[in-house]
């Protein structure tokens, strides 16, 4: 494997180098869904790599870091697989039902997206995805017997769910931003939170070369330089013709399989058949209208969460501690006693106290929930610690009684 020179950006020059770079790369967040309290990640199965490494010229993970945010790809089609490994106990489905209970609920129907793709933070799923230009995108998950596509034409977006003939129609803002929410589908969503990040806390380098969906790359390798996070470090797979993403991988610092691993399996960036993004409901499916005067809760989901925990600012209904990769958002759900128990608690209250482990300290006594990437603390006095980092960071913030 072709390794080149390492890019430091620790020095604050090439740190303000590497933040005016991914700027324009940020467009969507990682988001997390919190299981109860435990936080969910979605995330990618690894994609099917050609054999052989390519030799390619040399360049630096800054000019790699600008060739991204160039990138100005806007048509095309592709395979995406996707699959979670966070070490989750096996819940019969119910972690998906957790899931959606924590994520925007939807209008009821099964063919609304925000619903329908939390499916996405469990198992093994197969995603075509097609684009062309910022008014027409189309993802279809394909599952057995069955398929839910997601489109976006114009104003138009449409949700159908072939199993159960379900049919959700609402209406996309000017700029694109009214749907820009639900899960990220491709490399270049995740990669574009995880750039985001970069920062003096984060060590970035070109880690070699690599061949993916039939097409050459460079590989930006991200690691954490803090410890106490669960992060071990973040492999992009950079398209070295169009400066896309093709390949996202996210291993754990206790290392093992990826806790997200996105990959492209076919792509290609012709322009796609404007047929693809035309949809009419089936006869006889049930339509579910948008239902704009919904009032959001605050946070919604673990996608507000996970942008606070990396350094976002004046974020409303919680606080940020730390710094980093390192950073803890806390806020109180003003519900005294911890997980309800008992009779008050239900049978839910107890399973999920039952995947927890019990933890005291100078803050008292509270829970912790833990995944492979996200762990969570609630204390007996409602406080909710939550971040990519250990149980003892979280035990320590905590004690701060910050």
């Amino acid at each position: 494997m072709a390794r080149y020179e390492s890019a430091d950006n620790s020095g604050a020059e090439e740190t303000e180098e590497l933040r005016s770079g991914r700027r324009k790369a940020a467009r969507y967040v990682v988001p997390v869904a919190v299981m109860g309290v435990t936080a969910a990640t979605i995330g990618l199965v690894p994609a099917l790599a050609d054999s052989g490494d390519p030799s390619l010229p040399k360049i630096t993970a800054q000019q790699l870091i600008e060739k991204i945010a160039k990138s100005d790809v806007e048509q095309l089609s592709g395979t995406v697989k996707i699959s979670t490994d966070l070490g989750l106990p096996n819940l019969g489905g119910l972690e998906n039902s957790l899931a959606s209970g924590v994520a925007p609920s939807g209008d009821g129907s099964s063919a609304d997206p925000t619903s329908k793709l939390t499916e996405l933070v469990s198992g093994t799923h197969t995603l075509r995805v097609a684009a062309d230009g910022p008014d027409r995108q189309k993802l279809s998950l394909i599952e057995s017997a069955a398929e839910y596509s997601l489109i976006h034409n114009g104003k138009d977006v449409w949700g159908y769910d072939s199993k159960s003939n379900e049919v959700y129609h609402g209406t996309a803002a000017q700029d694109g931003a009214e749907h820009g929410n639900e899960a990220p589908a491709t490399p270049k969503d995740f990669a574009d939170e995880a750039l985001k990040s970069v920062d003096d806390t984060t060590s970035v380098s070109v880690d070699g070369t690599m061949r993916v969906a039939g097409r050459d790359a460079y590989k930006l390798l991200v690691k954490p330089k803090q410890s106490g996070t669960t992060v071990g470090a973040i492999s992009i797979a950079v398209d070295a013709k169009t400066g896309m993403p093709l390949k996202f991988t996210l291993t754990p610092a206790s290392g093992g399989a990826a806790v997200l691993d996105a990959g492209f399996t076919q792509v290609t960036f012709a322009k796609p058949a404007a047929s693809t993004f035309d949809f009419t409901p089936p006869k006889g499916a049930k339509i579910t209208q948008e239902d704009k005067s919904a009032e959001a809760p605050e946070p919604r989901s673990g996608h507000d969460l996970a942008q606070g925990a990396r350094g976002a600012e004046g974020a409303q209904g919680y606080e940020v501690l730390g710094k980093g990769w390192n950073s803890i958002a806390t806020f109180d759900t003003g519900q005294k006693g911890g997980l309800p128990s008992g009779s008050a608690g239900g049978d839910l209250g107890g399973f999920l106290g039952s995947l927890g482990d019990q933890v005291s300290g100078k803050f008292g006594k509270g829970t912790v929930f833990s995944t492979r990437l996200v762990n969570a603390l609630i204390t007996d006095d409602g406080t909710v610690y939550v971040g990519a980092v250990t149980k003892d960071a979280l035990v320590k913030a905590a004690d701060s009684g910050q």
